[in-house]
């Protein structure tokens, strides 16, 4: 497991800097540059260890016309959110990772107002899109990419080729296991979806998925659901979110007997909200996450996560846009497997 000190030596920062950037200490005075590389390399550092275990196995022959391949990442968040949520650096960095041993180059383009200039993409052999796209912003990107592949967001048309984790399933495996462990009182902190302009009323995949499970037992209660109406999904599962949902949630009749978040970030808003109330975690409520980001696991407690292998998702969606290079003339949807991480947040499996 990395260390904060490890962390510190990589970037050349003290282990406190390091510690309070990952702990989103807003009282804490650095660069923008500085604290990007400080979560850059904290993703990169925390899935070294499983791509360090493939390097003994040989990569793919690749044709010559390869040699020369340049492709554009275009984000869904501006940069300032991205470092907000570390689990969209790691996606990034896949990509990046995998482009740098495909000897590609890569254009970076991230979310603004305007769409990115046409020439861009134009001057590319593909695009990556990162993250959620609206209908409007599929279409053009789709009509200015020579081929276009989705990361993390499963698009609505069956022809684009997309790599992803399915959530759905996750948080119902998760939900079986907590259930297992003898939590009755499962509460869920999340948001509504925000796609295309509008609001879709527990329609994100992890509620959906947590409400589906509930109904499907008889044990569904309006009073364990707890959801934002953040305007976009670049802010609305912030840490901020996380602390106000939760205190919501606290302040109700019924206290649940564990907190699932929607993601790291506003679990760490729940530590703040459950500690503010006189209580304790796990001992009077537990929490379990989705996403380890790296500062999971410097919590107090570590925080129990589904761990969704953004770097694996951002490699496959570079390995299927050289497939498409390649030739193949398909549509292929690739699903990278997650992982339960159990730390001292929760009660764990024997």
């Amino acid at each position: 497991m990395v260390t904060i000190k490890e962390i510190a030596k990589a970037v050349g920062v003290s282990s406190a800097t390091v510690s309070r950037v990952l702990n989103y200490d807003p009282a804490l005075s650095i660069s923008a540059a500085k604290r990007q590389a400080i979560i850059e390399t904290a993703e990169a550092l925390n899935y070294a260890t499983p791509r360090a275990r493939a390097r003994g196995q040989a990569g793919p022959i690749l044709p010559q016309t390869l040699a020369s391949l340049r492709l554009a990442i275009v984000h869904f968040l501006p940069l300032s959110d991205e470092v907000a949520d570390p689990y969209y650096v790691g996606v990034r960095l896949g990509i990046e990772n995998r482009c740098r041993e495909l000897k590609a180059d890569i254009v970076k383009v991230f979310h603004a107002d305007a769409p990115p200039d046409p020439a861009v993409l134009e001057a590319v052999s593909g695009v990556i899109a990162i993250g959620k796209q609206s209908d409007r912003e599929i279409a053009w990107l789709e009509a200015q990419s020579r081929h276009l592949v989705f990361a993390d967001f499963v698009p609505p048309e069956d022809h684009l080729d997309c790599a992803h984790s399915d959530l759905h399933a996750a948080t119902q495996r998760l939900l079986d296991q907590l259930a297992a462990l003898g939590y009755q009182r499962i509460a869920f902190i999340g948001s509504h979806e925000h796609l295309n302009g509008e609001t879709m009323p527990f329609a994100e995949r992890r509620c959906r998925a947590y409400m589906s499970w509930q109904k499907e037992r008889g044990t569904f209660d309006p009073a364990l659901l707890v959801l934002g109406d953040g305007c976009n999904s670049g802010q609305n599962l912030r840490l901020e979110t996380g602390y106000s949902l939760a205190r919501e949630a606290l302040a109700r009749d019924i206290r649940p007997d564990i907190i699932l978040t929607a993601n790291d970030n506003v679990a760490i808003g729940t530590y703040r909200a459950i500690r503010e109330a006189g209580l304790s975690v796990p001992e009077d409520i537990a929490v379990v996450s989705f996403n380890d980001i790296p500062v999971a696991q410097f919590l107090n407690p570590p925080l129990s996560t589904v761990r969704i292998h953004g770097e694996h998702i951002g490699e496959a969606a570079v390995d299927l846009l050289v497939e498409r290079l390649q030739g193949r003339s398909y549509a292929k949807h690739v699903s990278i497997p997650t992982e339960i991480i159990w730390r001292e947040s929760c009660r764990k499996p024997e």
